[in-house]
């Protein structure tokens, strides 16, 4: 699925089931909610945090799927296009830092 059919069927199902989207500081809000779960999986699954019962059963992929979902929502939301705004990027950071990682000492 390409990030422009992301958007469209994540609008879809908005539109469907989801009845509207919330409002954009909501769907912000939520979105640290998600990044926050995310980092605790993290925390648990690659650093030293201990499992707790309530972690169990979690799924990275999973929850790194609810942030893009609300991304997505975002982005729909506020008009912006993934995917022009991702080869935006690219080109932003080919420029900004095309020997920087290269030269980088820690990285070697």
């Amino acid at each position: 699925m390409t990030l422009a059919e992301a958007q469209e069927k994540v609008d879809q199902w908005i539109k469907t089931v989801g009845v509207r989207y919330f409002n954009e500081l909501t769907n912000m809000t939520i979105l640290m909610e998600e990044v926050g779960e995310l980092a605790r999986l993290m925390a648990r699954t690659y650093g030293e945090q201990s499992y707790k019962e309530s972690d169990k059963g979690k799924d990275l992929g999973d929850e790194m799927a609810d942030v893009l979902w609300v991304l997505i929502c975002l982005a729909n939301q506020t008009g912006v296009d993934l995917t022009e705004a991702l080869r935006k990027n690219f080109e932003k950071k080919n420029i900004r830092d095309k020997d920087r990682h290269q030269k980088n000492e820690k990285l070697k």
